[in-house]
């Protein structure tokens, strides 16, 4: 019988060092398969973090990307930076995160326009789907149908039966055209079969002030910051737009508790990383933000904002992607409006 000569000074029969060498390469095929993301996995987050917030400071996005942010911070150790690249409807932020290495260390807190733009847009210069590894959702908010008082309405099915008899001569206004309060009305419209007269402005509260001065007619607005007006009794609130009451206003009913079918128009925030990030990361990631989603003090702060979180696996998160895509598509197109040219 052969026998083979290792490094040290012994002889090996050749049957039970072929079974030997056999049986160290079956172990360490799956180990060479499976060590890069479970070594990338253990070792994060070893550096920095960076969450990119398409949008400009102050509002919802970046109120939630810090919250998110610093709770991180403080469960990992590690500094966890927000950094703000506004334009294009959240483009120019989005394509840094689907540009950004795979390695969980850059991330993107998006927001609704992430399945709207699409739709709005002639041309991307990501791939909505497949650019990007979902995380978890984080939060959503409603946004609320608002009549001037001089309306003499008191319900969404007011509303619907006094615009139907003036078709036409009612107008709403929305912080801009392709805006989540904009495609919430335009989804009102066609659920419930009316006709009125858009007026965009440049911003939420610009039209909210037009609103309480009787400029214009009718709004959906962000719950959160109508709520000064609508205690003020300068703008009536008639019901939110999500499938289930806020748990800011309970006391206004969902419109599809108002007699409109199919109707669900909510803002939301979800945090994604860059296509091909290492499951064990995403998974990392997402266990952490659920965790810090069920926190009281988190909750209340979220609430603050007129939010309410919703924390989800990452196949939920894209799920809603996919779905949203197709029903915003849907609406848009049946509406008319144009893809804007970038």
């Amino acid at each position: 019988m052969y026998a083979i000569r290792f490094a040290g000074d012994y002889n090996v029969p050749m049957d039970a060092a072929l079974r030997a060498l056999a049986l160290g390469l079956a172990l360490a095929v799956p180990a060479l398969n499976i060590a890069p993301g479970t070594a990338l996995a253990q070792n994060y987050p070893g550096r920095t973090i960076r969450v990119i917030v398409p949008v400009s400071a102050g509002g919802a996005t970046d109120v939630f990307a810090r919250v998110l942010a610093q709770g991180l911070a403080e469960s990992w150790g590690q500094q966890v930076i927000v950094d703000n690249r506004p334009g294009a409807g959240g483009m120019i932020g989005s394509e840094l995160v689907a540009r950004a290495a795979p390695d969980g260390y850059t991330l993107l807190m998006a927001y609704t326009a992430h399945v709207t733009n699409p739709s709005l847009w002639t041309r991307l210069p990501y791939d909505t789907l497949n650019d990007f590894a979902p995380v978890a959702m984080v939060a959503t908010v409603p946004n609320v149908l608002l009549v001037h008082p001089s309306l003499p309405v008191r319900s969404v099915q007011s509303l619907v039966d006094f615009a139907r008899r003036r078709p036409h001569e009612l107008d709403f206004a929305s912080s801009g055209i392709g805006t989540a309060a904009h495609l919430a009305a335009v989804l009102f419209m066609q659920r419930a079969g009316l006709f009125l007269t858009h007026v965009p402005y440049k911003g939420g509260m610009p039209a909210l002030h037009e609103l309480a001065g009787g400029q214009v007619s009718i709004m959906f607005g962000s719950l959160s910051t109508a709520q000064q007006h609508m205690r003020s009794g300068r703008v009536r609130a008639l019901a939110v737009t999500g499938a289930r009451r806020a748990a800011v206003a309970p006391q206004l009913p969902t419109i599809q508790e108002s007699g409109i079918a199919d109707y669900e128009a909510l803002s939301w925030f979800a945090l994604f990383a860059p296509a091909l990030t290492p499951g064990t990361v995403i998974n990392k990631l997402n266990s952490e933000v659920v965790a810090m989603l069920a926190r009281a003090d988190i909750r209340q702060r979220f609430l603050g904002q007129g939010a309410e979180m919703a924390s989800s696996t990452p196949g939920e998160l894209g799920d809603r992607v996919r779905t949203e895509i197709v029903k915003w598509a849907t609406v848009i197109k049946a509406a008319g409006i144009e893809p804007m040219k970038n």
